[in-house]
């Protein structure tokens, strides 16, 4: 199988020169996503894409993202200052907030962000942890099942997040009452979605929702934050979203209901534009043969939890080795004292001896930002490789000082030497 859009060169230059493991993320790849999403949206004159910070939240990453023309969405105070940190500051913002501590929403306004409002009884939070502004989004949940044509797509009402229409047709009033004068409509309806109808669907739903409001509410409609979702192709024989064609079907369906325009659009695309950009690279350490054959690397799911906390799918190949018969059956398997630290299972792979440089791919959002010291595991280092074919070293790995820094009792750290 091919390593999609690096070589195995470069994965074994930068094993030569960084420890495994390490998350490698590609700089030119990452400019082109930003550039290609604000080519398919480039027909509405205010379209920002505000990246989710959770999604990999390294503040070169960030400044680049930047570079780029976006913004980032936060959900957290930290996130919030890794922002501030990074340039980016008042409308470059949006703080989307659900059971949030009360004192972020007052962070947030300090900050002039964009403020996403995910329930009811946040006004009275902050109008008491800040004020309310003038320009104030509203998350919707619609409820019941989320169609793309026959297809059932999820259920939103079992989500935690949103505002239901009742709900907003009373907030939206209680908003312009204490001085709003604006509002914008955000919704998050379906995950790592591929068919290109997602986005349009959803679109259509917001817009017709949010012209409703505003008629309804006497408040002007200022956005539509479409949220992400977008989704990447994880397996090889997946099709790669079409960018171009998700961003021609919301405007057929912006021009259908805004034939006038003056709304603006927002998107906040993590997986789908870090996602792909990014690679946990590790080494088999262990070969084990009992009931099953194992291969045992050098990462574990403290490095990438997706496949051992969702079951998901995350391609693998073996540096040197794409070109050979996939006629080995192995489990892929880390360190930790726990079954499930799997990064595949039954996976069909040319053979592997230890030693061998092993590449499982899309790790660029909810990858390293997922980490945890479960076992006592330290989270390891992210590389970037820049556009002149150079590494850097963008976020050092944890040392066991770092692990035990929060420790506050002198005794423990003189008895280990810290």
């Amino acid at each position: 199988m091919p390593n999609f859009t690096l070589n195995d060169s470069i994965f074994e230059a930068a094993a030569d020169k960084f420890p495994t493991p390490f998350h490698l993320y590609d700089e030119a790849g990452l400019r082109q996503n930003a550039r290609d999403l604000n080519a398919a949206f480039s027909w509405c004159k205010d379209f920002k894409e505000y990246f989710a910070v959770k999604a990999l939240p390294n503040p070169v990453i960030l400044r680049i993202l930047k570079e780029e023309g976006c913004g980032v969405d936060c959900s957290s105070e930290t996130e919030l200052m890794l922002a501030r940190a990074c340039g980016f500051h008042g409308e470059e913002i949006m703080f989307s907030a659900n059971a949030m501590p009360y004192h972020e929403f007052r962070i947030a306004r300090e900050m002039d962000a964009y403020i996403n409002l995910d329930d009811i009884t946040h006004i009275d939070v902050l109008e008491e942890n800040g004020d309310i502004p003038e320009t104030i989004c509203c998350r919707y949940n619609p409820g019941g099942d989320f169609r793309i044509g026959t297809a059932i797509m999820g259920n939103p009402g079992d989500a935690k997040y949103g505002f239901t229409y009742a709900q907003l047709q009373d907030g939206l009033k209680i908003l312009k009452a204490k001085g709003a004068k604006k509002f914008g409509l955000h919704s998050f309806l379906s995950s790592n979605n591929t068919d290109t109808a997602y986005y349009p669907t959803l679109a259509k739903l917001l817009f017709k929702a949010g012209r409703d409001l505003a008629a309804e509410t006497g408040l002007k409609l200022s956005f539509i934050n479409l949220s992400g979702g977008v989704g990447i192709p994880y397996r090889p024989d997946q099709q790669k979203t079409d960018i171009f064609a998700v961003g021609e079907g919301v405007r057929q369906a912006y021009e259908e209901i805004f034939p006038e325009g003056g709304v603006a659009i927002k998107t906040e695309l993590g997986r789908w534009m870090t996602g792909p950009i990014g690679w946990l690279v590790t080494r088999a350490i262990h070969k084990k043969d009992t009931y099953k054959h194992y291969i045992g690397v050098d990462a574990c799911c403290a490095n990438l939890m997706r496949p051992a906390m969702y079951g998901a799918y995350h391609h693998i190949t073996v540096c040197g080795k794409e070109n050979l018969p996939h006629d080995h059956q192995y489990d892929v398997v880390g360190c930790l004292c726990e079954n499930n630290d799997k990064f595949a299972i039954d996976r069909m792979l040319p053979e592997i001896v230890n030693g061998d440089l092993i590449v499982i791919h899309d790790s660029g959002a909810h990858g390293h930002a997922m980490g945890y010291n479960y076992n006592g595991r330290l989270r390891s280092a992210e590389v970037l490789h820049q556009q002149d074919g150079s590494f850097r070293l963008i976020r050092r790995a944890e040392t066991a000082k770092d692990y035990f820094a929060t420790l506050n009792v002198d005794e423990s750290a003189m008895e280990l030497g810290l």
